[in-house]
């Protein structure tokens, strides 16, 4: 007899349906497992066999063998525990097959016969629905499974359990759904001192969702900047919760229930902050496993990278790419699969290595020689990929002693809400009656929309054509000066880009490596 059960195994964020073959046969007693399994689902025999003790069962005397089907695609994963368990429970009769048909099991055992959590349940749901079948999974992955409407979920402690009630089926539980969990921030725009300009510049880049960078002596305040800009960015529409859950779902960030102490899909934007020293797997995505990286776990929200020109040069360039597709290809000896990669890109930097270019109280003792070597890394592609550039400006000590506060973010975000939803609203009109994908902000507007799109007063665009022709800018350059000039009348709520939102957007613009630190 043959006993087969269906579980999954994941490319990327989607996940295919895999059927667990159990076959019994006379022999010598032996447990193998085939269908290109890697290590850990090869260990699954060890964790399977304890966990059947500790339950009141043994595995027989006989040769037993583990298809995992289809055989051609390699399988990983501690997920593939359970349905292995379930199918030999079959084969050996405890089980009946149509008891087990309805599901789609995923669940890793412990040697006591505990269920633990998995990565990647959210999609597992998603792909269980799709194939019309109820879900069994481990207890803590139930509220991330009932993201997905319409899905019976059966949600299990333990090996025992899962036994007990497939041989008594019982309504499907309903695991209550996480409302998407939402972190208090220690931080307001409030405790900025000055930076007037730079709050605008940030203003801006939130409203429209523009790449920026920003440059400044040590302790100017970028990092005070980037840190609060989640708290002014709009909140995630249902569908961004969704695809941003599903990316952090296969990097294992939903290992526990809200209830047991884990967090539950954000409804915030991701902050994203890794270090300089961070590799290039672990930026752009890869590794044994090809995960997702840094840039994937961005989608939707911010990523920041600080001490820009500290990165390797090879992570830098690696962005160039996604920053204009918002996809990412992670290709592998035995894996290639696409991660979405939609991510604002927040970057800082010192002018210089020692970081006092140009500063009238300190000088740099190596320049123009120290800012060249620090600027290198920074090619003219990768920057030409920026939509606004902000010349951070130290405050003086005036500004820092006690007194009257600035704007708190909760202002700022008002007015970048407002800027957000006149955007979401003149896209979705034109999606609609041009079956064009759907467009959330300003900086992804296609560039074959833009003329279309954007209304811009005649005297505006005979400054930008003067600029573009003057500094030899690029047509990318062009039309982020066009996107940046729209964001900026939106936050006005002006209907057409005046003359003044396009000079405006021009001076967020360096022209090159060398310009990078001055107006």
């Amino acid at each position: 007899m043959v006993s087969y059960v269906h579980t999954l195994m994941f490319q990327g964020v989607d996940a295919r349906r895999v059927e667990v073959q159990v076959g019994l046969s006379g022999g010598l007693p032996s447990f193998n497992i085939v269908g290109l399994a890697d290590k850990t689902v090869g260990e699954s025999r060890e964790r399977i066999r304890s966990a059947l003790a500790h339950s009141g069962l043994a595995l027989p005397p006989k040769r037993i063998t583990v298809n995992l089907s289809p055989a051609d695609l390699s399988k990983e994963g501690s997920h593939f525990d359970l349905p292995i368990a379930l199918a030999l429970l079959v084969a050996l009769g405890v089980l009946e097959q149509e008891s087990i048909e309805p599901y789609i099991a995923l669940g890793e055992l412990g040697l006591d016969g505990r269920l633990l959590p998995v990565a990647g349940i959210l999609s597992g749901a998603i792909a269980a629905h799709s194939y019309e079948k109820a879900l069994l999974c481990p207890t803590p992955n139930g509220s991330e499974a009932a993201w997905v409407g319409g899905l019976s979920i059966l949600c299990v402690d333990s090996l025992a359990q899962a036994l007990q009630q497939l041989q008594e089926p019982l309504p499907p539980s309903r695991p209550c759904r996480s409302q998407g969990y939402v972190a208090p921030s220690p931080y307001d725009f409030s405790d900025l001192k000055g930076q007037e300009s730079a709050r605008r510049g940030i203003e801006i880049a939130a409203a429209g969702g523009h790449n920026l960078l920003m440059t400044g002596t040590p302790g100017a305040g970028k990092s005070m900047l980037a840190e609060r800009l989640p708290t002014i960015l709009p909140p995630m529409t249902a569908m961004e919760i969704l695809e941003t859950a599903r990316i952090q779902s296969i990097a294992g960030d939903f290992l526990n229930d809200t209830e047991s102490g884990g967090k539950g899909p954000s409804a915030q934007r991701p902050f994203r902050s890794p270090h300089h020293s961070a590799s290039l797997p672990a930026l752009v995505g890869g590794g044994r496993n090809a995960l997702p990286g840094e840039i994937s776990l961005a989608h939707n929200g911010v990523l920041f990278l600080d001490e820009l020109p500290e990165f390797s040069r090879q992570a830098l360039e690696a962005l160039r790419q996604p920053l204009e597709s918002g996809s990412i290809s992670v290709a592998r000896a035995h894996a290639h699969v696409t991660y979405p990669a939609r991510f604002q890109l927040i970057a800082a930097m010192n002018p210089c290595r020692c970081g006092y270019l140009d500063d009238p109280k300190r000088s740099c003792r190596r320049a123009p020689l120290c800012a060249e070597d620090y600027q290198k890394k920074l090619s003219g592609p990768l920057l030409d990929r920026i939509d606004i550039f902000l010349a951070v400006e130290p405050v003086e000590p005036y500004q820092l002693s006690p007194g009257e506060c600035g704007e708190s973010s909760a202002d700022i975000a008002e007015r970048v809400l407002r800027a957000r939803q006149v955007q979401i609203t003149r896209y979705t009109s034109c999606a609609n009656a041009n079956a064009r994908a759907m467009v959330l902000c300003n900086a992804h507007l296609p560039a074959g929309d833009i003329e279309r799109l954007i209304d811009v007063e005649e005297d505006g665009l005979a400054i930008l054509r003067n600029a573009t022709e003057k500094f030899s800018l690029s047509a990318r350059a062009y039309y982020k000066t066009l996107r940046v000039a729209r964001t900026i009348a939106d936050l006005a709520g002006h209907e057409k880009v005046a003359r003044s939102a396009v000079s405006e957007a021009l001076s967020f613009r360096r022209l090159s490596l060398k310009d990078i630190h001055h107006t």
